[in-house]
């Protein structure tokens, strides 16, 4: 008895390839490996992008050198292709898409001999938006990315190359953007990364300092006070160990010192308390203890004082 035998249609790399072709779909990548044609093909889109870039139909030569790094990223020149796209956006003041542009390169080309220089224009753009410094393409106007924009643009400018001196930068700079907006604890997050991620950069010690500041703040406004005090006196301490003889360290030692003052206080309004709704005794544990962690001062002789008038 015959079985009927059930056959499937099997496409091979360069069947799927010239299929895709076909499809005319620009966002659909050749795949690698495919027939020299292929290649070709990539390259003769090159040259027609760069004929019209010469041109000066820089709004055609941009779609073609989109065209070649996003449909033929196999092709020899889809590295220049891409650069050369976000290099053109730049220029017209386009900058989310040029942004784009260069992290599509970033992504794709790490090989190329203009990485560098896509990260630094990348980082350029990233930090000019965190400054409000971008201008539009639109009469030349400025205009201010959004915090959660700015911040995305920070962080993709760090991922692509972690350790270098751009990405503490840009660590730096999410840390301040939040500072400035109020936003502590996203700031001392940020700021609290780069001292782990990369201890040795110059921000570092600026970013652990600040984490301290923005602790102090944060009791300030009242946000369960001692926790948030002991925290900066960790974050003080922790920066003078890491950082010895760096342009803030004296201001770290006084600001360790105010805050010993801050604790002294805490505890003479808590036996003040004590002993106004009575309970002499705890009081009293108070006032000794403070007499005991300082040798003099106004809060010291104030403590002497109230012990004597309770009987001591």
């Amino acid at each position: 008895m015959l079985h009927r035998m059930n056959f499937r249609p099997v496409l091979t790399a360069s069947a799927l390839c010239l299929f895709l072709a076909s499809c005319g779909n620009d966002d659909v990548p050749i795949l690698a490996g495919n027939t020299q044609a292929v290649a070709e093909k990539g390259e003769a889109i090159y040259q027609e992008a760069r004929a019209a870039d010469d041109a000066g139909k820089s709004g055609k030569a941009v779609k073609l050198y989109d065209k070649v790094a996003t449909k033929y990223p196999f092709a020899p020149s889809a590295p220049q292709a891409r650069f050369r796209q976000a290099e053109m956006l730049e220029q017209q003041g386009d900058v989310e898409d040029a942004f784009e542009a260069y992290d599509q390169f970033l992504d794709r080309f790490q090989g190329s001999g203009l990485y560098s220089t896509a990260l630094n224009r990348q980082a350029s753009m990233a930090q000019a938006a965190a400054e409000g410094d971008v201008k539009s393409s639109f009469l030349g106007l400025k205009t201010k990315f959004s915090l959660e924009k700015t911040v995305e643009m920070l962080g993709k400018v760090r991922d692509h190359a972690p350790r270098s001196r751009a990405a503490a930068k840009a660590q730096f700079t999410m840390g301040e953007l939040y500072q400035s907006k109020k936003k502590s604890k996203e700031a001392i997050a940020a700021f609290r990364q780069l001292v782990r991620d990369q201890p040795d950069a110059p921000e570092a010690p600026e970013a652990l300092f600040r984490v301290g500041m923005l602790f102090i703040e944060e009791a300030d406004r009242g946000n369960q006070n001692q926790a948030n005090l002991d925290l900066a006196r960790e974050a003080f301490n922790d920066y003078l160990l890491q950082y010895p003889g760096h342009s803030r360290n004296a201001e770290a030692r006084r600001m360790i010192a105010n805050l010993g003052g801050r604790d002294l206080q805490r505890s003479y309004d808590i036996a003040e308390f004590y002993q106004k709704t009575g309970n002499i005794e705890s009081a009293k544990v108070y006032y000794r203890d403070i007499i005991k962690r300082s040798s003099s001062g106004k809060i010291h002789d104030a403590a002497k004082a109230r012990l004597k008038e309770l009987g001591e």
